[in-house]
């Protein structure tokens, strides 16, 4: 697992939200979007796919957890079957953990990422998202990765 700092730009993004148990659900939405992104001519080598775990499921209900998969957009672009909301996730400074994209990785990864953080001495900052980044050019690569806030 590589780990570096990046300061994020706020990202204007097109979503499409699953609300339950995370899981198959959070997969059928994402399909759901690369649907919609591909249908639209919008997956191209500098698509960014984002996914958002809206809620802590150890803290939240499984039945009203919230999970967003996004389109990060530029421009105009055919709003049709998804959300719209501009500059919705804010920039700024993010642990990045680069991971190979399979969800036996993304999982551990999730069971790793508060120690390594701690051990590290950073502290996260709960106002803003931890986000899976898939950047077309990493997926292609068979990596994908983890955004974490920081303050």
């Amino acid at each position: 697992m590589e780990m570096k700092i990046e300061t994020l730009p706020p990202y204007t993004i097109a979503f499409i939200r699953h609300t339950g148990p995370y899981g198959a659900g959070n997969a059928q939405t994402m399909d759901g979007l690369k649907g919609w992104a591909k249908s639209n001519h919008l997956l191209d080598d500098d698509a960014i796919i984002l996914g958002i775990a809206r809620d802590d499921p150890a803290a939240t209900e499984p039945e009203i957890c919230r999970y967003d998969a996004c389109l990060v957009i530029t421009g105009d672009i055919p709003i049709r079957d998804v959300n719209v909301q501009p500059s919705s996730i804010a920039g700024g400074k993010y642990t990045v953990f680069t991971i190979p994209h399979t969800p036996e990785a993304i999982q551990e990864v999730w069971a790793d990422i508060f120690p390594e953080l701690h051990r590290l001495g950073y502290q996260l900052d709960d106002t803003r998202p931890i986000i899976e980044r898939y950047a077309a050019r990493r997926v292609n690569a068979h990596l994908c990765e983890i955004c974490v806030p920081i303050l």
